[in-house]
């Protein structure tokens, strides 16, 4: 039996330990209940992640989501060399919007025009080796890489783009797009900056002999300049940024230029000759590069094609609408615009060409066939 000290001592003894238990309870709790509340910060969390493409200005995001396949975000980069008041610069911009659209703002693209990005060969480089994700590349470059697109530039081949337009769903067109994959390049389409025709500085041209002697500006593509010497000119190749002060300076006499070019460069300012002749068609063509596009899964790469696809549509339909209103636009900035009373003499050349390039190429060979 306890006597009346012991059992005072005992009892305050024990009210000690069960102030320490539930101070030591308490602290536990404490502490739980910070961890789990800094864990959750109040909110949820979203992530970035860096684009899984090589290109250096291609973003990939994700979403704060809760299911597990989330959906990333893209922005690429489109480049070109025409400036913004051409035709090509105008399909890169609805290429942007038609993409914005069907990807529910999860991709868009920034546009690069006017060489910001280097020349048409600078950049076909950089689509191949994924730094750039898609280019439009005049066919004047795309036929110096790949022999069956000049196909395209048989010369007389189509007397109007509403014509060139329906060539593009031929089988041998369709091929022309698949060579380009040997490349590194998704070939998705083409539109067109129009038919060429001849700019003259000084010189009125009514017959062949007239061009005789007479240095034009021409793309690089051999066919311009097979033509070009079959007709007795000199072809001079050039890059474009070039040939406003070529012309003025005399380095050149004239241009083998098609309407839009004619006018959204200002060659009139110091022309005084257009000849309408209608003896090229000349495309733009619609390339992606393949590291990005393999990149991408199924889905994404069905929505950026058809946003590419929808945006060349438009171009062609656009590039059709203007063309003859260019005509009138070219008269009224003081050109005196005349058509070739004979041109036999062209078509004999043409026939030329045609059988030379159906000779060394199957698929150039069936696009002839095909569009006769």
């Amino acid at each position: 039996m306890f006597n009346k000290n012991e059992l005072i001592n005992y009892e305050r003894g024990d009210k000690a330990v069960k102030k320490l238990v539930v101070g030591l309870v308490l602290m536990l709790t404490l502490s739980l209940l910070a961890a789990c509340g800094g864990g959750s910060g109040g909110g949820s969390q979203s992530a970035s992640t860096p684009s899984s493409s090589p290109s250096t200005q291609q973003q990939q995001t994700q979403q704060p989501s809760s299911p597990a396949a989330q959906k990333p975000n893209y922005k690429f980069k489109l480049g070109h060399e025409a400036n913004d008041t051409h035709v090509k610069h105008m399909t890169a911009e609805k290429f942007k919007e038609e993409l914005e659209a069907r990807s529910g703002g999860r991709m868009t693209v920034d546009i690069y025009p006017s060489r910001q990005l280097g020349t048409e060969a600078e950049m076909v480089q950089q689509v191949e080796t994924g730094t750039l994700d898609f280019a439009l590349i005049s066919n004047g470059y795309m036929s110096s890489r790949s022999e069956s697109m000049n196909g395209w530039f048989m010369p007389f081949m189509f007397e109007n783009l509403s014509e060139a337009a329906e060539a593009r769903q031929s089988e041998a067109a369709k091929q022309m797009m698949k060579d380009l994959e040997a490349q590194g390049l998704v070939g998705f389409d083409v539109f067109f900056a129009g038919n060429r025709h001849v700019l003259m500085k000084n010189t009125e041209v009514k017959t062949l002999d007239d061009l005789k002697g007479k240095k034009l500006r021409v793309p690089g593509s051999p066919v311009f300049q097979e033509f070009w010497n079959k007709i007795g000119a000199g072809p001079t190749p050039m890059p474009l940024p070039e040939v406003y002060t070529s012309l003025q300076t005399g380095v050149i006499d004239g241009i083998d230029v098609d309407l839009d070019a004619l006018l959204s460069q200002k060659y009139y300012e110091i022309s005084k000759y257009l000849i309408l002749t209608n003896h090229i068609t000349f495309p733009e063509v619609a390339i992606g590069s393949k590291i990005v596009f393999d990149k991408l899964d199924a889905e994404d790469q069905q929505i950026v094609r058809e946003a590419m696809l929808a945006a060349v549509e438009w171009g062609v339909q656009k590039g059709i609408e203007l063309e003859s209103s260019r005509v009138e636009e070219a008269k009224s900035k003081g050109l005196t615009v005349t058509t070739l009373p004979d041109i036999a003499p062209f078509l004999q050349v043409a026939q030329e060409i045609h059988d030379a390039y159906a000779a060394k190429n199957a698929v150039i060979k069936a696009f002839i066939e095909q569009n006769k």
